[in-house]
Order: C-alpha cells, then sequence, then structure tokens
C-alpha cells in the first residue's frame, strides 16, 4: 500500500511539472522563419519544384536520340502457310510438279540494332527544345517561389495588422469601461446626468461587438497564414514580429529596367520563343530524308530445343534511306502552326513587358502613397491620446461634456487604426515592388 502511494505520487509531481510545461509549448515563428518554412513546405512550391525533374528526364530523353538503339525481339510462329513452287513439266502432256517450300522456322530470336547517321536536324532540334523547356520550368519555379515569399509577406503583416486592430479595440473598450465608471460614480453623487450614465453605457455596449469582430479577424488572419506555410491548421503557433518603417526612395527607372531583367515571366516568354524555334525546324526537318544503319542477327530452329544443330543464324546489314514524298501536307501544315506559335510568343512578350512596367510603376505609387500617409499620422496618435486624457479630466471637473470625451476616444481609436493601416500598406507595398522587379528575400535565396 505505501509503495502503491508513493508510486502515485511521484506521477502527479511528475504531471504537475511536465503538464503545464508541455501546454505552454508552443512553436513562436517569425517573418524570417516563415520564409524558410513556406518554402519548405508550401504543397503549391514544392509542386512546382517537382516540374524539374520532368524537365530534366525530357532532356535526357532527347539526349538519347544521339544514340544507337539495341532490341531483342523473340517470336513463335503460330500458323503459316508455306510458299508453293510451281515447276513446269519435263514430260509433254503432263501437269505442272508443285513443290511447296517453307523458307520459315517456328521459333526466331533477334538482335537488332539501328545507328541514326542524318536525320534532317531533328534529333538537335528535339534537344535544344527540351533543354529550352527545362530552362523555362527553372524560371516558372522561381516565379513560384516570388509568389510564395510574396504570400507569406502579406500574411505575416496581415497577421500583425488584426493584432493591432484586437489592441485598439480593446483599448477602446477599456477606454470606454473607465469612462463609464467616472461616469457612474459622478451619478451617484450628484454631479453627472442619468442621460451621461446611459450613453456611457451604451458605448460600451457598441464597442463589444467591434472586438469580437477584431478577435475572429485575427483567428482567421492567423489561418491564412498557417495555410500558406503549410502548417497544420490546429497547430499552436505563435508569431512574432512587428509592423515597423523602412524608408526607401524607389528609383521608378531604375527598378523598371531591373524588372526587366530579373522577371521569370518575361525570361520563360524568351525560353518558350526559342523552343518555337526549334518546333519549326522540326516541322521543317519532317519533309528532308533520313538516313540510318540497321543490322540484325538472328536465330532460328523449328523446335524450342537447345540441342547442338537445332538453331541456326544468319545476320543482316542495312543502309537504309528513307525520302518522304508525299505526307497530305502535314509538314507545311506544321510548319504554318509553329510561325503562328512564334508571332503569338512574339506579341505576348511585347505585351507582357508593357505590363510589367505598369506594374512597376503601380508598385512604386503604392509605396510613395502609403509613405506620406504613415507620416501624416505619426504625431497623430499620440495627439489623440493626449486629447483622450485631457477631456476625461476636464469631464471630471465639469469643463467637458459626455459627447467631448467619447468624440476623442472615438478619434484615437480611428487615429490607431489609420495608423496601423498604414505600416501594413508600406510594409505590403514594398513587397509588392519586390516581386514586381522580380527579386526574392535574401535571407532566402538558395
Amino acid at each position: 500500500m505505501k509503495r502503491f502511494l508513493a508510486v502515485l505520487m511521484a506521477a502527479l509531481v511528475l504531471s504537475a511539472v511536465s503538464g503545464p510545461a508541455a501546454a505552454q509549448e508552443k512553436r513562436v515563428l517569425t517573418l524570417d522563419d516563415c520564409l524558410r518554412l513556406a518554402l519548405e513546405r508550401n504543397p503549391f512550391y514544392l509542386a512546382a519544384r517537382e516540374r524539374e525533374g520532368g524537365a530534366k528526364a525530357q532532356l535526357n530523353e532527347a539526349a538519347s536520340r544521339f544514340f544507337p538503339s539495341l532490341n531483342a525481339q523473340g517470336m513463335n510462329t503460330l500458323s503459316e502457310k508455306p510458299i508453293e513452287l510451281v515447276f513446269p513439266s519435263l514430260i509433254p502432256d503432263q501437269p505442272p510438279q508443285r513443290i511447296k517450300v517453307d523458307f520459315t522456322r517456328n521459333y526466331q530470336m533477334t538482335m537488332a540494332l539501328t545507328v541514326p547517321i542524318f536525320t534532317g536536324g531533328r534529333l538537335l532540334a528535339a534537344y535544344r527544345q527540351a533543354d529550352y523547356n527545362l530552362g523555362a520550368t527553372r524560371e516558372s519555379i522561381r516565379q513560384s517561389r516570388q509568389e510564395t515569399i510574396f504570400n507569406v509577406k502579406q500574411g505575416f503583416y496581415g497577421y500583425l495588422l488584426a493584432k493591432q486592430f484586437v489592441e485598439v479595440a480593446e483599448e477602446a473598450s477599456a477606454l470606454a469601461e473607465g469612462h463609464y465608471s467616472t461616469v457612474k460614480s459622478l451619478f451617484e453623487v450628484g454631479m453627472a446626468s442619468k442621460f451621461d450614465l446611459l450613453r456611457s453605457e451604451v458605448e460600451v455596449a457598441n464597442l463589444k461587438p467591434q472586438l469580437i469582430r477584431a478577435r475572429n479577424g485575427l483567428a482567421v488572419a492567423e489561418l491564412g497564414l498557417k495555410s500558406v506555410l503549410g502548417l497544420d491548421l490546429a497547430e499552436s503557433v505563435e508569431f512574432r514580429g512587428e509592423l515597423t518603417f523602412v524608408p526607401q526612395d524607389p528609383n521608378v527607372e531604375e527598378a523598371v529596367a531591373l524588372a526587366l531583367i530579373q522577371r521569370p515571366d518575361l525570361a520563360q516568354l524568351q525560353f518558350q520563343r526559342r523552343m518555337a524555334g526549334e518546333v519549326l525546324k522540326l516541322a521543317r526537318a519532317n519533309g528532308l530524308p533520313t538516313l540510318a544503319v540497321a543490322g540484325s542477327y538472328n536465330y532460328w530452329a523449328d523446335q524450342f530445343k537447345f540441342t547442338k544443330g537445332v538453331w541456326t543464324n544468319y545476320y543482316a546489314v542495312n543502309l537504309v534511306l528513307t525520302i518522304p514524298i508525299f505526307n497530305g501536307f502535314a509538314a507545311s501544315a506544321q510548319v504554318g502552326q509553329s510561325k503562328a506559335l512564334i508571332r503569338e510568343l512574339e506579341l505576348t512578350q511585347k505585351g507582357m513587358t508593357e505590363m510589367v512596367k505598369f506594374e512597376v510603376r503601380q508598385a512604386v505609387l503604392n509605396y510613395t502613397q502609403a509613405r506620406e500617409a504613415l507620416l501624416s499620422q505619426e504625431k497623430n496618435v499620440e495627439q489623440a491620446r493626449e486629447a483622450v486624457r485631457i477631456a476625461e479630466l476636464n469631464y471630471k471637473e465639469g469643463l467637458a461634456t459626455n459627447l467631448d470625451v467619447s468624440g476623442t476616444q472615438v478619434a484615437l481609436s480611428q487615429a490607431r487604426t489609420n495608423h496601423s493601416q498604414a505600416l501594413y500598406d508600406c510594409a505590403v507595398a514594398l513587397a509588392q515592388l519586390e516581386k514586381a522587379v522580380g527579386s526574392g528575400s535574401r535571407e532566402t535565396e538558395n
């Protein structure tokens, strides 16, 4: 019994020590941690990376066509009709002699070798096409990487903004409750009216839905960020960071010039244009002759027995020339399709270039607007907070009305909201500018 009690007490002590520690264990993630985690676990980015393996396999397949091909084949003849030879009779008025001759065997094993000599440029064009496809695939992966980085930054900054909105709502609710307590105290001693008491009580009640919406917005922002990071939505995570302002002075022309060099979507179009050029070469090569060396080594027998004298062998080496004469105008149709594709890509590239210029200029304008809005709100929060303090003191002294206090509290909430929104807009605008220029996060570059 004593031993059982000792074991029970030890278990209780262990659970008391380890229980709170396990409950308090929570993953803490900064912005850099989120960027690294997203590039490791985001399913859409990982799916994009898998395309590189397929493109490399296509390149290897195109390279394999330069090498000779060697194939083995086994054949069993199930039914055959022997050749019948007719010989005229040497005796007058006698019917001709008919002799059946079987030149085949029931079993045959063949080893066939084919060596391409001239293909009209088909093999080289196919290899270059696969190589350009690999380059385009890598650029698409880089584009997916940049989009993932931008989504993480936008989600992280959105979470911080939602967190600040909760703080604003909590502060507004606390100020309203504090003012209600002041009005109630003054009402009890006859220094405040029943109207002021009811109005302050209504203000407290009206702010509760705002606080509920803010907390719900924070929960939604947290779930969205977890989704981008590839985390389990039920996992306990703490995102740690602050919305800060880092002054930047982007030059529009330099940013546009850099974007035209770095944007992965423009690079993809360049590779696709080169691929279309190789497709045109392939289409033209379909009308050219091909030359190859083909050889075969054969064993055949009438019985499937591996005994001496049963199997005989022979071989043949051939020079095979294939000249396309008429293919229903398929080659000219393929050439026409390739030329149309090249013109389409040229126009697409022209439109994409103009769109990139627009995106860069738009991102710079958005950042400039957000920066100016932030600078106009820097001192506004402190002034609004001081106004609340003065209004509260004046109300206690009878120098301000209840409406004055409520107005200053609303102004403080609006000032804090505007300031937080301006910080968020600046941070997101910089992230948009990075994405528009085509540069990724230096901390996450491979």
